[in-house]
């Protein structure tokens, strides 16, 4: 009977699916699944550990850097030993973008010589300029050599850059000056966030700005940079430099090292520089930083006097107290708004007061206006 059932079920119907084998068979397949999958990332790390080593290194200081560090240093170590960095360099190659190196080389030029001022070669002078006056002998000094000039057929060209402070007073400079036919806007405002001088690694700003002035030719750059800069961390140092604290004897010095070397990159190259200061903060430690990085910066610029104007945004942007102040009178005496709501950044009416500095340093130095008279003349 019980054999006669059992032929039954195999001629009529389908067999009964099989239990999983007693050997783990079919859970065998599921965990070379899951081997399998994390090979794959395993790979798929490997061949982007640069980029990972990149990104995790850029992160700010602080212990979850430090732990994402210690996993990625040592892939990236695996992967260059491998030469699994290889091919993704080469896609990167093929198609034209930089392959994710860290970039800390700081190349600046010679310092320049300083001299001592005389009766007649005096300092604050404009470049080329020689004074006026009569000499201690008597005879007047050599006459002021003319501005240079600048017409719609031969330009001035200016350009700004720095950090995502320089964004609003930028763009104000560019509506104050663009709109006059020898002023060529060259690009659009290059104000990148969360960037500055201590930190090539995050972006090389030394290499940029050399790169920009000599390839575009600048007559006249606006920068902006220290927000990012007021920790005492710096990537880049020379060798055998050390530092010893945010604004303490070495570390002052490596950072006048590197503004100093920023103006002299953009001078020798041709350009005026004007250097916008850090503005005062709702954060009073905040503005306490941000001073010892003016203090820095207008020393530098002073030892450049005539290559290179400082406009002191801390002072123009406060109020009567010296106090952070989020709005501030208009030539009218109606209150503004000129600061952003973060008690950092700039609105655009605290951009057009800034810009209306950089406007008269502009002028101190160069003529944009007297071939309107030209066409006047013509007419």
């Amino acid at each position: 009977m019980a054999v006669e059932t059992e032929r039954a079920r195999g001629e009529g119907r389908a067999p009964r699916p099989a239990a999983p084998a007693e050997d783990g068979r079919l859970l065998s397949t599921a965990a070379r699944a899951v081997v399998v999958a994390a090979l794959a990332l395993l790979l798929a790390a490997l061949l982007n550990a640069q980029n990972i080593y990149k990104s995790v290194y850029n992160q700010p200081d602080g212990l979850q850097r430090d732990i994402a560090l210690a996993f990625a240093g040592p892939l990236r170590e695996v992967s260059m030993a491998l030469r699994l960095d290889r091919p993704r360099a080469w896609v990167e190659s093929a198609i034209g973008r930089e392959h994710a190196t860290i970039d800390t080389e700081i190349v600046l030029p010679p310092p320049p010589v300083e001299t001592t001022p005389t009766p007649a070669s005096g300092s604050g002078s404009s470049p080329g300029s020689a004074p006026t006056g009569e000499g201690p002998s008597g005879p007047a000094a050599p006459t002021k050599p003319a501005k240079p000039r600048f017409t719609p057929e031969n330009t001035m060209r200016l350009w700004v850059a720095g950090d995502s402070l320089v964004i609003t007073p930028g763009y104000a400079v560019y509506r104050a000056l663009g709109q006059n036919d020898a002023v060529e806007i060259v690009g659009d405002v290059d104000g990148r966030v969360a960037t500055g001088l201590a930190r090539p690694d995050v972006f090389n700003w030394f290499r940029h700005v050399a790169e920009q002035v000599r390839k575009k030719k600048i007559d006249t750059v606006v920068f902006n940079f220290g927000a990012n800069d007021d920790h005492g961390d710096m990537t880049g140092l020379p060798k055998g430099v050390s530092l010893d604290g945010f604004g303490e004897p070495k570390w002052t010095r490596e950072y006048a090292r590197r503004v100093g070397g920023l103006m002299d990159t953009a001078s020798q190259a041709g350009a005026f520089v004007v250097w916008l200061g850090l503005p005062v903060t709702r954060d009073a430690a905040q503005s306490r930083r941000f001073r010892t990085i003016n203090r820095i910066v207008s020393a530098e610029s002073r030892k450049r006097s005539g290559a290179v104007a400082f406009v002191d945004m801390y002072a123009m942007l406060s109020d009567d107290d010296g106090k952070f102040a989020p709005y501030l009178p208009d030539a009218s005496g109606q209150l503004e708004k000129v600061r952003a709501d973060d008690g950092v950044h700039l609105e655009r009416a605290g951009g057009d007061i800034v810009a209306r500095q950089v406007v008269r340093e502009v002028r101190r130095v160069y003529d944009l206006w007297s071939w309107r008279n030209d066409d006047a003349g013509s007419g």
